[in-house]
């Protein structure tokens, strides 16, 4: 989960890393009212989660109240590579003399954490890695030991940061890991983290992104969530455990295994194409247990998708029989009962396969057609929903 930069802001206050003042604000009024209060001069920014804000016209200076709610008149609606601001930062002014970066990340490739420090900040990092990548220091980071003061100061070093500032960033880079570590975030990166003419170090922007699988241990982080952007449908898997995403297409797709899911996405594509270009509406990964609550579940939010004309059903039975899913099947359109319109063809393989589809056979569903074969079955679903 990605956080707004007012949101990374707080998060970094709560956890010591110095940061100025900041408010949100929905309308101008608001905004001029947040300058108010601050006082002085004042920085508007769109609050969106993509970067070059800047350049697209998010983010404006403000030396009055009125100016800053000018600035927010000029920036709320406004569409940044794709992403239209619903709300904005006002936050107090600083005083740059030097702008650096920092940040922490998950290094997924070499199973470790990745620091990434460079004493040239306010840019976009992709473009100074790509043109000047000497200028970027690439520092591995054990999780075992973290950064102490005395890995801050290798960073810091590496980063060619002069010997006079290595100890002023030093402390802020282990604090700012401090937040790496203890909001269980897979990012921390702050552009820019300048020093200011009264040689104060400041983080002025803060991106963070959040490992969702730590949520059980993360209470509050549920409140942080953007749910004006999220799919209803998604939202609606998520309050199920399950593993759901919405794709563009007619064919709803369930299945146990996020391999197999996949596999199936592909096969039903390809059958797709002799259907006059069907394509798969989703990905869904019931997991390993097929209970009759569990496809309920899968199905409701299948079929609340308006796009989808007709559902797979692609199971391959381990742990859980063939006759277990059949089971769940037949319930789950029992429990659906007429918010279940649309065809289903079902695919069963492996454990106790004959008695999992005799018990459909003897269902005799006017909406369940069953398939032999992967192919059979995502064919026929192709074929039902072009019609």
């Amino acid at each position: 989960m990605d956080l707004f930069e007012y949101q990374a802001r707080d998060m970094f206050e709560k956890h010591g890393v110095p940061v100025l003042a900041g408010i949100v604000a929905d309308t101008p009024e608001e905004a001029r009212a947040a300058a108010e209060k601050l006082g002085g001069v004042t920085v508007v920014k769109a609050q969106v989660k993509t970067g070059g804000r800047g350049k697209a016209g998010g983010v404006k200076v403000a030396k009055t109240p009125e100016d800053a709610e000018a600035a927010a008149e000029a920036i709320l609606g406004l569409d940044i590579k794709g992403h239209v601001v619903k709300r904005v930062m006002v936050a107090a002014g600083a005083d740059i003399k030097e702008e650096f970066y920092f940040s922490v990340l998950l290094d997924r490739a070499n199973r470790s954490y990745l620091a990434l420090c460079s004493y040239e900040g306010g840019m976009e990092i992709e473009q100074l890695a790509e043109e000047r990548p000497e200028a970027l220091a690439r520092v591995e980071v054990d999780p075992g030991r973290g950064i102490d003061l005395d890995k801050a100061r290798e960073i810091a070093v590496e980063a060619k940061f002069p010997t006079e500032l290595v100890e002023k960033v030093a402390p802020v880079f282990v604090t700012l890991y401090d937040v790496y570590v203890k909001e269980d975030a897979t990012l921390v990166e702050v552009n820019p983290l300048v020093l200011t003419g009264a040689g104060d170090i400041v983080a002025l922007d803060g991106k963070v992104s959040l490992d969702e699988n730590a949520s059980f241990r993360q209470a509050d982080h549920a409140a942080l969530e953007d749910k004006d952007s999220t799919d209803p449908l998604e939202a609606k898997a998520k309050e199920h455990d399950l593993n759901y995403v919405k794709l563009d297409g007619e064919v709803g797709i369930i299945g146990n295994g996020a391999g197999l899911v996949m596999s199936t996405l592909d096969v039903v594509a390809y059958a797709g194409e002799a259907h006059g270009g069907v394509k798969p509406a989703n990905f869904l990964d019931i997991g390993g247990g097929a209970s009759a609550e569990v496809m309920a579940a899968g199905l409701d939010v299948i079929l609340g998708d308006e796009q989808v004309k007709s559902v797979f059903v692609n199971v391959f039975g381990g742990i859980t029989a063939c006759d277990a899913v059949a089971n769940g099947i037949v319930k789950a359109l029992e429990i659906l009962g007429d918010t279940a319109t649309k065809p289903l063809v079902v695919r069963l393989d492996g454990n106790n396969v004959e008695e999992g589809r005799r018990i459909l056979a003897d269902a005799n569903h006017p909406l369940v057609t069953i398939a032999s074969s992967m192919d059979e079955g995502a064919d026929k679903a192709a074929e039902l929903a072009a019609k």
